[in-house]
């Protein structure tokens, strides 16, 4: 019985993940942890882009998958496709600025043509 419900909570996680990052169009994603002291505070204000929270605790299928091993850690994709990754320090402290993000997601969308 405990292995039946492992494999169900497993099997939602997953769909709850696939669920989440849609992969069409530029996507800006912070995976982070509930014990992180810091966020990216500025997430919202990016422009041409989607944005996401991730909590990796909650959803460990995204964690493996995109191999988050720092928190926080500052993900765009375009179409799916990871093209910039901004890492928190060891002090778990993000040092990355909005208009470095902005510039990762303006050159992905430059990319595109």
């Amino acid at each position: 019985m405990k292995y039946i419900l492992a494999f169900l909570l497993i099997c939602i996680s997953t769909m709850v993940y696939t669920q989440e990052i849609q992969g069409e169009g530029i996507e800006v994603v912070e995976f982070n942890a509930p014990f992180s002291p810091t966020k990216c505070e500025f997430l919202e204000a990016l422009e041409d882009c989607e944005t996401l929270r991730i909590d990796i605790f909650a959803n460990t299928a995204a964690q493996k998958e995109h191999k988050i091993v720092v928190v926080p850690s500052v993900v765009v994709f375009n179409d799916g496709v990871e093209v910039a990754r901004f890492q928190a320090n060891i002090m778990m402290v993000l040092e990355v600025t909005q208009d470095e993000i902005q510039d990762a997601i303006s050159e992905a969308i430059m990319n595109g043509f």
